[in-house]
């Protein structure tokens, strides 16, 4: 079986500005490791176990040309989707590549769909659990997820409910019996006091043959056009293949997919793991001093606690003196200052720039 990883690096990463920008999303800057950017952490966490030839990027029109200037893969291996259709149509566009390059043989692939935007811990153990993960849906021809043993009652994580142990050859692989949208804060404490749910990470493994068998039943019409797809791209016609592309929903594949498939499982990963969505998550991925502040860049904090200070410009000095639980974040062109309870809110600013203002 020839084994493909795919990194799902599409978003803007909107929560993060204004750092992070229409040709600079969060997935090119360093919010998790001090010497690596988020992308190059994905590449580099999965390529001891799937060869970097065969890791490819998935990512948007605008983003192909920065995703390839930092050349941590082919330019062939990066995938540009000709539209924004979620990630429905992100796993449709590769899964049509994958099907033109291998065309006659899609029996032999299987892919790991990853993401990079996670903060993940353990390296060592995530490979391995990527590898049970894979094993599971080259057996069984399914849709495996990798489900996260939660720590805490999380509000902005969807959940995926455990069913019926699997004898797949490996431990700890379970049938999937549902998928729950992000709970209140009384259902997700219920799920963790039931021990029957955990964290669904947005990871996905299947083979090309299970992934369209398990697309042709749930959705004949998206099936049709990634045969479509896949022999328009192969005869080098891509402006048919970008019209083509047009027609298909913008769903999330779970809506799409996976939330109706015959055949979902789940392997439990217990490796550390958190979704780096907003500036807050950096509490939980950087180094805290001792009044538990973040501080990246140049800045000298007086009297200040709870803090997120984050300076992208070298020659400005961001200074603190008696303040507390705020997020404060510079850069050469923009100043970002709001309570760490507002850090979901940052996207709001954007929604007030003028659509070509050279702050977006």
């Amino acid at each position: 079986m020839t084994r493909y990883a795919v990194i799902m690096a599409g978003g803007s990463g909107e929560r993060f500005w204004p750092v992070s920008r229409r040709h600079r999303p969060k997935q090119l800057l360093k919010l998790t490791h001090p010497d690596e950017t988020l992308l190059e952490e994905a590449v580099n966490r999965i390529s001891p176990l799937i060869p970097v030839d065969r890791v490819m990027i998935a990512t948007g029109q605008s983003l192909v040309e920065a995703v390839r200037d930092v050349e941590l893969v082919s330019d062939e291996n990066v995938l540009a989707e000709p539209a924004k259709r979620n990630t429905l149509g992100c796993l449709v566009w590769v899964a049509a590549n994958l099907l033109s390059r291998h065309h006659g043989s899609e029996d032999t692939v299987s892919m790991a769909v990853l993401t990079a935007d996670h903060k993940i811990g353990e390296p060592g153990l995530f490979r391995e659990t990527v590898d049970k993960a894979l094993a599971t849906a080259e057996k069984t021809n399914g849709l495996v997820t990798i489900g996260i043993l939660p720590t805490r009652p999380e509000t902005g994580y969807g959940y995926v409910e455990q069913g019926q142990i699997i004898d797949s050859g490996s431990p700890g692989v379970y049938a999937v019996e549902s998928f729950r949208e992000k709970p209140d804060l009384a259902t997700a404490t219920h799920y963790i006091d039931s021990g029957n749910y955990l964290w669904n990470s947005g990871m996905f493994f299947w083979t090309l043959r299970g992934f369209l068998a398990e697309m042709s039943h749930c959705n004949p019409e998206v099936y049709q056009t990634i045969l479509q797809l896949a022999r328009l791209i192969g005869e080098g016609q891509d402006d048919l293949a970008t019209s083509a592309f047009h027609h298909l929903p913008s769903e999330s594949i779970d809506y799409a997919l996976l939330e109706k498939a015959n055949q979902v499982y789940t392997v439990r990963g217990d490796f550390p793991w958190d979704d780096v969505g907003a500036w807050d998550a950096l509490e939980r991925s950087m180094p805290l001093d001792d009044d538990a502040n973040v501080i990246q860049g140049k800045a000298m904090v007086v009297d200040t606690s709870g803090m997120i200070v984050y300076n992208d410009d070298p020659d400005v000095l961001v200074t603190t003196v008696g303040v507390h639980d705020l997020i404060v974040v510079v850069t050469e062109s923009a100043v970002m200052i709001c309570p760490k309870a507002d850090a979901q809110r940052v996207r709001e600013i954007l929604q007030k720039l003028p659509v070509d203002s050279d702050l977006r």
